[in-house]
């Protein structure tokens, strides 16, 4: 079941200790991807398309250490990297929009010091190019280098929602190219075990389309395209 908050927790909170996915099950959905894995799980689970990486090529997969901020206020992300461990992701959600640039190189080298994998957040981020020189992976919303201050109190380890998806501390997150894709901790294995055999079935349907076989014919198409009414003619209407 989804992390529920203790009743009566306070308004702003640590979790220390949280329940995550299997390593080895994390680390093989991120090797399928975010669109093989968004399909296995029924269509589910992927963030909104303006979390963008800031450089291409990156793919990652971890466990989600999750950050409530305040608006332009980064003091909870610094508290956050104490929470996190090798093979994580941190993902970051403002209560209310913000474009403001909380993240940037320093904080980078604090959570690559600590195994972290990458960063998905809900708002801007800045220093892109020392990010990219370092490798280290970011999706966001923004690339902006509006600072950010230290003001107000935030949680972490609480449910949030990023990128108009809801994220719990511990799910899968799986981020390329393509976007960023959420998996429930309790779904993990059974989502692998559908990534994978719906790769081996990609599989045989790349190996017939290579050989010339048409995606209409592989996938049935015709009987149904002509019941909706599609009909082909020898001539165009210009003739």
């Amino acid at each position: 079941m989804p992390f529920q908050p203790l009743r009566g927790a306070a308004m702003n909170v640590v979790y220390t200790h949280i329940r995550r996915a299997d390593p080895e099950v994390v680390n093989a959905l991120a090797r399928h991807g975010v669109a093989t894995v968004h399909e296995a799980q029924r269509r589910t689970g992927l963030l909104g398309p303006l979390l963008r990486p800031i450089y291409p090529g990156a793919r990652i997969g971890g466990a989600a250490v999750t950050v409530s901020v305040p608006p332009a206020d980064n003091w909870m992300i610094h508290v956050a990297v104490e929470q996190c461990q090798a093979g994580d992701v941190l993902v970051v959600a403002p209560t209310s929009c913000s474009d403001a640039g909380y993240f940037g190189e320093l904080l980078a080298a604090a959570l690559a010091a600590r195994g972290v994998r990458g960063l998905v957040i809900d708002a801007g981020v800045r220093d892109v190019r020392d990010l990219t020189s370092m490798g280290f992976p970011v999706w966001s919303r923004a690339v902006h280098a509006q600072g950010t201050v230290k003001e107000t109190l935030g949680s972490v380890n609480v449910p949030v929602v990023c990128g108009g998806g809801v994220v719990n501390p511990g799910d899968v997150v799986i981020a390329d190219d393509d976007g960023v894709c959420v998996v429930p901790r309790l779904e993990a294995g059974a989502v692998l075990k559908s990534s994978e055999a719906r790769e081996a079935k990609e599989a045989l349907v790349r190996a017939r389309l290579q050989k010339g076989e048409l995606g209409l014919d592989i996938y049935d198409m015709r009987e149904r395209l002509a019941k909706r009414g599609l009909v082909y003619r020898a001539q165009s209407l210009a003739e």
